[in-house]
């Protein structure tokens, strides 16, 4: 129905780290040759967790930018934007809030986790939880079709897809939906008409998944379709209502686990980041001191590549022979903790000089960032208007 969009977005909690690069970014550069893509600094959600510190968000919103800029992010390719910068996203947030049952909120699983993570916070704020009714608006306000996520944001995307069905349900009520998609359908020409009415029946009445992509290829070829019209047909090929908010996919990453430096995912909040633009020296002395396997009490006591940190590490950065050379090096204790971990630090070092070289260019000239973030904030204010347009409507609030 909509067009193939990627969107996903960061909060700007500071410098970007490799969890952040192999769980998302890496993604993002192959996928931004692929699809139209949005990437989104979501500064709003930074004031859910640190509402007592936004002094620094500015800062780390730029940083973030950067960042990304050295990931390899084009903004030839991708639309670079500010979530504040688009306060329809605020205006999206409020409308679904009316309908959205607490009840789902309340059940994130990210949602109690984040709670005992950051128990010096106080976190008892609607703000808080909140946070995933304003990152569905994020991503429904784009009617995206994929979102990149690494595992543990799946549950964001399921209960997005949960509100925007729920949201369809209720205001896809169109006036005459029914005569209205069986004068849609006599645009599609007789021949197609007749095949469109076939696939909806084989759909409806058997279940036939192939039919109902073979009618949503035929309604994405039509040429003499209006996007109202199109929109009615998606709805009724699906014996739906009218579609309004697209309901969006997760793509899951290769590596969507990074490990931090104690064993547990790679985060800032946990402190066990290693940074995309760290110094060297820095990134050598982080990995040396990771713990391992705790049957290696000594250099003769032999381990358990399975049960070390540092091979899910070898994992990420290291070639078949390498890791042939660790896990039969570690069960045999032919080789020490550090030996194994070196050519982990090699490879670590040698991906973050080209984060450093990219980078270079929007340290030396902060305007040339600017300017792409207020280019892509331009467009992807066209686009959310154009949806709010269609949901206002639909909620009755399209006054003349």
């Amino acid at each position: 129905m909509f067009t193939e969009r990627v969107v996903s977005g960061m909060r700007p909690t500071g410098a970007l780290h490799l969890g952040h690069y192999h769980g998302a970014l890496k993604n993002w550069v192959r996928l931004q040759s692929e699809h139209p893509c949005l990437f989104f600094v979501a500064d709003w959600h930074a004031l859910t967790t640190h509402y007592d510190s936004p002094d620094v968000i500015e800062r780390n919103v730029w940083d973030m930018v950067i960042d990304w800029l050295a990931a390899g992010i084009d903004p030839q390719q991708s639309v670079l934007f500010i979530q504040s910068r688009v306060p329809e996203h605020a205006e999206l947030h409020l409308l679904l809030s009316m309908s959205t049952p607490l009840g789902w909120l309340e059940r994130v699983p990210t949602y109690k986790d984040q709670q005992e993570k950051l128990s010096d916070r106080d976190l008892a704020t609607y703000g808080f939880l909140g946070y995933p009714l304003l990152q569905a608006a994020d991503i429904l306000m784009y009617r995206a079709a994929w979102v990149p996520v690494g595992e543990d944001q799946v549950p964001h995307i399921e209960i997005t897809r949960e509100i925007a069905r729920r949201f369809n349900h209720l205001f896809g009520r169109e006036p005459g939906f029914e005569d209205k998609a069986r004068e849609a359908v006599k645009k599609l020409g007789s021949k197609r008409a007749k095949l469109y009415q076939e696939l909806r029946t084989r759909y409806q009445e058997q279940g036939d998944e192939a039919a109902l992509e073979q009618g949503r290829e035929l309604l994405e070829l039509a040429q003499n379709l209006g996007m109202a019209d199109r929109e009615r047909l998606f709805g009724w090929l699906e014996g739906s209502r009218k579609i309004i908010l697209a309901e969006p996919q997760a793509l899951l990453t290769e590596a969507s686990r990074m490990p931090g430096i104690d064993g547990q995912k790679m985060s800032k909040s946990y402190g066990n980041a290693i940074a995309m633009r760290e110094a060297p020296e820095s990134v050598t002395k982080k990995i040396r001191t990771m713990p391992t396997d705790p049957a290696r009490v000594r250099r003769t006591d032999p381990g358990e590549p399975e049960r070390c940190p540092v091979w899910q590490l070898h994992q990420v950065y290291s070639d078949n022979d390498t890791r042939d050379w660790v896990q039969k090096g570690c069960r045999s204790a032919g080789i020490g903790c550090l030996e194994c971990k070196q050519p982990v630090i090699d490879a670590i070092i040698a991906e973050q000089q080209q984060f450093h070289e990219r980078a270079q260019p929007y340290l030396d000239d902060p305007s040339l960032l600017r300017n792409i973030v207020a280019d892509g904030c331009d467009k992807a204010r066209k686009m959310a208007q154009e949806t709010m347009r269609d949901v206002r409507e639909a909620m009755g609030l399209a006054y003349d």
